[in-house]
């Protein structure tokens, strides 16, 4: 079947009845033609289809406006990073290019699809890379880290106070009375070890260090289902997990064992990712200010393409606590 041929600015101009270069004018809004020859341009436009191609003009000054994201399909809160990213370049001008990280390719891959694009900056989704590899990107371009503390040169920093989400989710639980609260962590996942110190800091301001207890968990549903089966074999009254994802795992491992959540064992997860949302989990958890983290990384990535003064290569946004069905007092 033969694809339907483009209408160019040469339809549209015989079809208006004008020169080219009189529609070229009109498309760019600029000066030079009056009410009616706009009126008869835009009329024949809109009749043929026709639209800008605003990025081949973009390419001829040597621009894009193009961001680059790279995010890993694993996260569920990825997902709504990338959707608040949307959000929050939707006004600048600049349009978002997606590419993923995958058990099949991994972030060097993703970046180098982006750098393909000419993307002008690049914001990169908890990246795996090592500081010095970040430091030697953001030699070559404008990069933004969102949700990793990292120490890499050169690189801008957007994240959140991990530390200070397990504050919450720890002194939460110690209100209810709990006393036995385990961590299941995210192993070398990005914000896991700031995750942990939260813990170990906050079981320590409540008198709890003795109470201390880590397990391995990770990043998925499946982690958190074989995190769970250790804790059944000693069951704590009250568990922190890294992630959402992995509290999924954790809740139906709990169930299938008629652990009863909140009654036996609270729960309480981290991002406030959609599956946290949903009735059925409807799961205490740590959120992440999400639309506050991708409107700043957003404007530095902007701010950097386009030689603006920056204070700080660092933000931090502080989390705050969601409480649902998970969590209870002590029995």
């Amino acid at each position: 079947m033969r694809e339907e041929r483009r209408p160019t600015l040469s339809d549209v101009a015989a079809r208006a009845g004008v020169s080219k270069s009189l529609v070229s004018l009109v498309m760019r809004d600029e000066p030079g033609a009056g009410a009616e020859t706009r009126r008869r341009v835009l009329e024949a436009a809109d009749e043929l289809g026709y639209h800008p191609d605003s990025r081949a003009r973009l390419l001829r000054s040597g621009r894009t406006k193009l961001l680059g994201v790279v995010f890993g399909i694993q996260h569920a809160f990825h997902a709504d990073l990338v959707t608040d990213l949307y959000k929050a370049a939707r006004e600048t001008g600049y349009e978002l290019a997606l590419s993923a990280v995958t058990p099949d390719r991994d972030e060097r891959e993703a970046v180098t699809g982006l750098l393909q694009d000419r993307c002008e900056a690049l914001i990169l989704l908890a990246p795996q890379s090592t500081a010095a590899a970040l430091g030697r990107l953001a030699e070559r371009m404008p990069v933004v880290v969102l949700a990793r503390d990292v120490r890499a040169s050169g690189a801008d920093v957007i994240r959140n106070n991990d530390a200070g989400g397990l504050h919450l989710a720890v002194d939460h639980l110690a209100g209810l009375g709990h006393r036995r609260i385990a961590h299941i962590d995210g192993g070398r996942a990005a914000g896991a070890a700031e995750r942990r110190r939260g813990y170990r800091a906050a079981m320590s301001r409540h008198g709890l260090s003795d109470e201390e207890r880590f397990i391995r968990g990770g990043l998925t549903e499946e982690d958190g289902a074989a995190a769970a089966r250790q804790l059944l074999d000693d069951p704590p009254t009250a568990v922190t997990v890294f992630n959402d994802r992995c509290a999924t795992g954790v809740l139906d491992v709990l169930t299938r064992a008629r652990v009863a959540v909140p009654g036996d064992l609270s729960v309480v997860g981290y991002d406030d990712s959609y599956l946290a949302r949903l009735a059925h989990i409807d799961l205490t958890t740590v959120a992440q200010d999400t639309a506050t983290l991708t409107r700043l990384a957003v404007a530095r990535a902007i701010d950097r393409v386009e030689d603006n003064p920056v204070d700080h290569r660092e933000i931090v946004v502080p989390p705050r606590l969601v409480v649902r069905g998970t969590t209870g007092p002590i029995r």
